[in-house]
Order: C-alpha cells, then sequence, then structure tokens
C-alpha cells in the first residue's frame, strides 16, 4: 500500500494525553498578554513531524495564534531550544524575510510544563509531497521558484547586521557537523553497515578548506514552508530549531533531498527520483543549484562531497530514529522508516563520493 503523507503529516490532531495543555491556566496567563484574547481557548496539535510539539490555540474571537512548547520530561541539554528559536525568529523576522510574527516567550514552565513562545498563525498550504500533486505545471515551477529564491535570500543575510553572530562558530562547521553525525550514528547502529564505516573513513579527508560562512536553516524544504492559500507564494518559513551559522551549500544539499532520495511506498519520504519533471513543471536538480547560485551571484560548485555529506547524515538521522523508536524514546508517534533504507541511503551516499 503507498502511503499518502498529505494525510499522514498534515493538518492536525487532538493532543495525546502527555502533551495536552492545561487549556484553564493557559487562557488566564494569555488573556493578560494579548489584547482582545477571550477564553475559554480550544487547541490542537500540528501532526506534522516536529520535535518541538506545535499547536494551534483559537479564542472565542479574533485570530488563530500558534503556541510552540518544549516537549515535557527531561530532556537532552543541548535539544530544543525554545528560547534560541525564538530569538532567530525574532531577528530574521526583522531582517525581512519571510516568518510568522512573534508575540513573546515563557519561560516559566509553570504555565505549562514547559517553556513556549506564542506567534502568529500564518494560514495557507503546507505540502508534505514533493510532486505538488493537483497543481499546475505553471503553478509548481512558480512554488519552486519561491521555495529556491527564499532559500537564496536567507543564506545572503547579513548575520552581523542581524545580530546573530554569537549564533555558532564562525569556522569549522562541516568538521564539527561530520563528526557530530559520526557519532550519532555509531551509537544509533542496530546493526553493521560498511557503506557508513567507509563512509566515516573516507569523508574527513575531503573536508572542504576555506569554506564559506553563511546563516542556514538545517532544515530546508517544501514541507517547512506555509504557501498562500491561492497563490503560489511563500508566506512563511518554518522550524527554525536547527538554524545557526555554518556553510551554506552543506545547507543546499540536505535541501536538495527531494531530488536524490530513495523513493519509499511506506510514506517515509517524498522523492522526485525517476518522476518526469519537464512534465511536472519542476526543474532538474542541476537547474535548480544554478538558477540558486545565479541568485546568490556566486560560480556553480562542485557538489559531489556537498551531496555525499548530506545523503550520509541523512542515513544517520534515520539511524537515530529508528534506535529511540526501538528503545520507546521516539519523540513522533508516526516512525515510517525501515532498516532498509539506512542501508539503501548509505550505498547511494558511498556511489556518489566515488563517483
Amino acid at each position: 500500500m503507498i502511503v499518502d503523507r498529505q494525510a499522514v503529516f498534515g493538518g492536525t490532531e487532538v493532543p495525546p494525553a502527555h502533551l495536552a495543555l492545561d487549556l484553564d491556566t493557559l487562557t488566564e496567563y494569555l488573556r493578560l498578554r494579548i489584547p482582545g484574547l477571550r477564553g475559554p481557548l480550544s487547541a490542537e496539535k500540528f501532526t506534522g513531524g516536529q520535535s518541538n510539539p506545535t499547536y494551534r490555540i483559537v479564542g472565542i474571537t479574533g485570530p488563530a495564534y500558534v503556541l510552540r512548547r518544549k516537549p515535557p520530561g527531561k530532556l537532552v541539554a543541548s535539544a530544543h531550544q525554545i528560547d534560541r528559536e525564538y530569538r532567530v525568529l525574532e531577528a530574521v523576522g526583522r531582517a525581512g524575510l519571510p516568518v510568522p510574527k512573534t508575540y513573546f516567550y515563557c519561560s516559566d514552565e509553570s504555565v505549562i510544563g514547559s517553556e513556549f513562545y506564542i506567534a502568529e498563525c500564518v494560514e495557507g498550504r503546507v505540502f508534505w509531497q514533493a510532486e505538488l500533486p493537483g497543481l499546475s505545471p505553471p503553478c509548481r515551477a512558480v512554488i519552486y521558484d519561491e521555495m529556491n529564491g527564499a532559500l537564496a535570500r536567507l543564506h545572503d543575510l547579513d548575520w552581523r547586521a542581524a545580530g546573530l553572530g554569537d549564533l555558532g562558530r564562525h569556522e569549522g562547521y562541516t568538521a564539527r557537523n561530520l563528526a557530530r553525525w559520526s557519532d550519532i550514528y555509531e551509537k544509533s547502529a542496530l546493526e553493521p553497515i560498511a557503506d557508513m564505516d567507509a563512509l566515516i573513513a573516507a569523508l574527513p579527508a575531503l573536508l572542504p578548506v576555506d569554506e564559506p560562512v553563511s546563516f542556514i536553516h538545517g532544515d530546508y524544504g517544501l514541507y517547512n514552508l506555509i504557501i498562500d492559500p491561492v497563490l503560489p507564494r511563500v508566506r512563511a518559513i518554518l522550524d527554525w530549531e536547527m538554524a545557526t551559522l555554518g556553510n551554506p551549500l552543506i545547507d543546499l544539499a540536505h535541501h536538495l533531498r527531494a531530488w536524490w532520495d530513495i523513493p519509499d511506498d511506506g510514506g517515509a519520504t517524498s522523492s522526485l527520483l525517476g518522476q518526469d519533471l519537464a512534465a511536472l513543471g519542476i526543474p532538474d536538480i542541476e537547474e535548480y543549484v544554478a538558477l540558486y547560485c545565479a541568485r546568490r551571484r556566486i560560480a556553480v560548485p562542485e557538489m559531489r562531497f556537498y551531496l555525499a555529506f548530506a545523503q550520509f547524515r541523512y542515513a544517520a538521522m534515520i539511524q537515530g530514529i529508528l534506535k529511540r523508536a526501538q528503545d520507546g524514546t521516539a519523540s513522533s508517534r508516526i516512525v515510517l522508516h525501515r532498516q532498509e533504507r539506512v542501508f539503501e541511503i548509505a550505498r547511494m551516499a558511498r556511489r556518489t563520493l566515488e563517483s
């Protein structure tokens, strides 16, 4: 059976018991901070895969709001930094990038059991399938062009002027990221994968020298964009949890996953691989990269290392998800990945590196 990712990840749901909100306490807290908000409040949790649970909050009158929180319970110290994400949202919003308007951040865990922030609820469409089913080829072409342009603007952001100079270290991003994901993989491996071992051995010798430093998103993709309800226009970029300073070509290569990922009928991914892109109105990977580079006024780079690294990192991410699922600590109730995908993606990454 082919899984419909839009049906699985789109829309909202009743929050599960461990993520339910104390709406009476929240209503009283927000009533004093959001003018015109009248309770009682209702809350629905957005279904699609956020590591930080995200809710649509609605009062009796007025607009809807978004509440994004840390998960309750004991957490890894460096993860789920809601305060950091809120700061990034404020900064990039002031710089003119399309993001939801922020209202305030709450560090008082007694209100709902964890830190949270309130932001604008931007109405629109979130697409979980890369081929954008149901849209016309011209509409798909404009959405992909919009997505490309927003990424180029993001990578060209003057992060010093935006006040984000202390967001991350200014050098050695790729080496640190490679070491981190190698360690995550090795601690998560459920069985030996020779291709992953070969990549861990080979990639360090190919690290870029004098790599560029940009503000990067960390997980930029169609699934983290809100598209206008009617027009093919990006209204907001979501999920800034992994934003930092780093190599923009690593960010780009990860973003290109829709073009290189291995199709999976089980719904683990949405891939353009093997599809008639010209008929769909979607640029191929070379056209898309060239357009991004033209917008940034940079030369088209040799992407072999960056694609292989992005593929290796993706395999490590999936392995980590599978390990957490086995241990019963997965942050999402929906785990569609299979162990075989780690083997397949590692094999692809090694072919990419050695081609």
